[in-house]
């Protein structure tokens, strides 16, 4: 009977463990997702259709550029579930110990990114990211304004344009391109350089309307500046709105890059990244954001989704160089890559110059 009474409360007992997860916690499903990204990048449609179809509320917060992220990530800011970052801010980030691996076999959708944007040399194996778009920082003219043909980024520096420039609010953006006006590396480390640079963004200064990473478009459309240097998808939209802005690779080269779909360190909500992520991927999805901020698409299945619900902006897409650059174009474009100690000194600079306007 002894042995009996024993059985029945191991049994008991068993039941009762598992009922409370075996002492590990249980699985819950998460309500809500917090997301950190650039500001008109993420379709507020995206979103809402993403709460329609799972339930899960996404507070959308926003950053102007990489640095602003990362200050915030290695201050200590908590709760954030999905981010994303640049190419070279994945390995600054990474050897900061500042993101989660992703699951990919939880992401079905990776298998429509296109392959030569995946395995990249910032995320070998895509460990930490996936593509969420990419493009090119080069020039934007307004030809209605400006007549002569503008061809280089030393073409900023004539005193026609005074007051009439607008460039990204990003250091590694305007100083690499001042770099590479001198025929350096854009992302030199060599103190001297960079000093000659300073010198050469200081002459520019006085001619900069404004510096604008958020919305580089609105003075253009306005009419405010009449060249400058923004991202392929402000580019693509104000040409939209006006055909006389047209985008421009510079002789001297710009910047090609890829923005990531990433998980931070301690994501309280990683079961809720997941499912957001692979959202993103598919191609129904991902085509809204094309469709409302087109800068290029590293997933083929929305490009094709696109050429079936709106043949003119696929069309668009297609022939406009800020979108779909040709390989000419690309060969003249170079990624930012982590300076590492150097980049003390570039934010020196960066704050002297600025601190000067």
């Amino acid at each position: 009977m002894k042995v009996y009474r024993t059985i029945v409360s191991v049994i008991l007992l068993s039941i009762l463990i598992a009922a409370c997860g075996g002492g590990q916690p249980t699985a819950t499903k998460s309500t809500e997702l917090n997301l950190y990204a650039w500001s008109e990048y993420v379709p507020q449609t995206l979103l809402d259709n993403f709460t329609t179809q799972t339930g899960i509320k996404v507070n959308y917060d926003t950053y102007s550029s990489n640095e602003e992220l990362q200050a915030k990530l290695q201050a200590g800011a908590s709760g954030y579930d999905v981010i994303i970052p640049s190419d070279y801010m994945i390995s600054i980030l990474n050897k900061l110990g500042l993101l989660e691996k992703i699951d990919l076999a939880q992401i079905a959708n990776f298998k429509n990114i296109d392959d030569r944007l995946k395995n990249q040399g910032y995320d070998p194996g895509n460990q930490y990211t996936v593509p969420y778009q990419w493009g090119t920082s080069c020039l934007v003219v307004d030809t209605s304004k400006v007549s002569r043909p503008i061809t280089k980024w030393a073409d900023l520096w004539d005193p026609e344009f005074a007051g009439k420039i607008v460039l990204l609010d990003d250091e590694r953006e305007v100083i690499g391109m001042v770099l590479a006006t001198l025929g350096y590396d854009k992302n030199s480390t060599d103190p001297a350089q960079l000093e000659e640079a300073k010198a050469k963004l200081s002459e520019l200064m006085p001619s900069i309307k404004l510096f604008d990473s958020d919305n580089p478009k609105q003075a253009l459309l306005a009419g405010e500046v009449w060249l400058g240097q923004t991202w392929n998808g402000e580019a693509s939209i104000a040409h939209g709105e006006n055909e006389a802005i047209q985008y421009v690779f510079p002789e001297e080269g710009c910047t090609i890059w890829i923005d990531n779909l990433a998980v931070p360190k301690g994501a309280t909500h990683l079961d809720a990244a997941h499912t957001f992520i692979n959202f993103v991927l598919d191609g129904k999805n991902s085509v809204l954001i094309t469709e409302e901020f087109p800068y290029s698409n590293p997933n083929k299945a929305a490009l094709e989704q696109l050429k079936t619900v709106d043949a003119a902006l696929y069309d668009s897409y297609m022939n406009f160089p800020a979108t779909n650059p040709s390989a000419e174009d690309l060969q003249k474009t170079a990624a930012i890559k982590d300076i590492g100690e150097a980049t003390a000194l570039w934010d020196r600079i960066w704050t002297e110059v600025k601190g000067g306007e």
